[in-house]
């Protein structure tokens, strides 16, 4: 799960099916692999070359809830917290993102090598739920309210811009960073205009109220 994406040269059925191409490797397991062409952006199976792996627990936190799968890891390689990968099974195609990594009963550590994983504890990143406080400008009204967005995990958030979501309108003026996200930013909480957070790496956004009819005498 290190953070250089895995190539392979295959051949890609929709541009080049007769010569091989270079392709991303998304996800192995059962002797094949998921690629993506890197010419033409095709996503398929392929064969790959059969190396030592290991199918540690993975434990997946979403929106409060949680399941548990396996993953295929190279015995050698490295597994890092915060390391991001592609979980695929029967039921989910998802981004997850490693929150902690278990080698022995309440064993916890930031890195190990894929052989001595036992369980990988991770959160969805692909679809997040970003929680947001929002206070009306200059104390008017009644006071502070939260919101609770759910939005793609890429969807950015900078300090000082106002952004819309259905009936509600904000300006952000603060973000609270993630812990399994800190080493991305140079502080956990971030306040100076132009400072840009992924939705996924937002443990709290606070706003001002610019909704046009918040705080009302309806």
């Amino acid at each position: 799960m290190s953070e250089n994406v895995e190539r392979a040269p295959v051949a890609c059925p929709s541009c080049s099916p007769d010569q091989e191409t270079v392709h991303e490797v998304l996800t192995t397991g059962g002797g094949t692999a998921t690629v993506r062409c890197t010419e033409c952006g095709h996503t398929h199976k392929a064969p790959l070359e059969s190396e030592d792996v290991v199918e540690p627990t993975v434990v997946v936190s979403q929106d409060g809830d949680s399941f548990t799968a396996t993953v295929e890891l190279p015995a050698d390689e490295d597994v890092d917290t915060g390391d991001e990968f592609i979980l695929e099974t029967d039921e989910v195609l998802m981004q997850v993102r490693v929150t902690a990594i278990e080698v022995g009963p309440e064993e916890r550590v930031q890195r190990a090598t894929g052989e001595d994983v036992d369980t990988v504890w991770t959160r969805a990143v692909d679809n997040v739920s970003v929680p947001i406080t929002v206070h009306p400008r200059d104390g008017e009204g009644d006071g502070t309210r939260s919101l609770d967005l759910h939005l793609p995990g890429d969807e950015e958030f900078t300090i000082g811009e106002t952004y819309e979501f259905g009936d509600e309108e904000f300006e952000v003026e603060g973000i609270h960073v993630r812990d399994d996200a800190i080493e991305r930013y140079d502080f956990q909480k971030l306040g100076h205009e132009g400072d840009t957070v992924l939705a996924k790496d937002v443990k709290r956004v606070y706003g001002v109220d610019e909704s046009s009819k918040a705080w009302s005498a309806w």
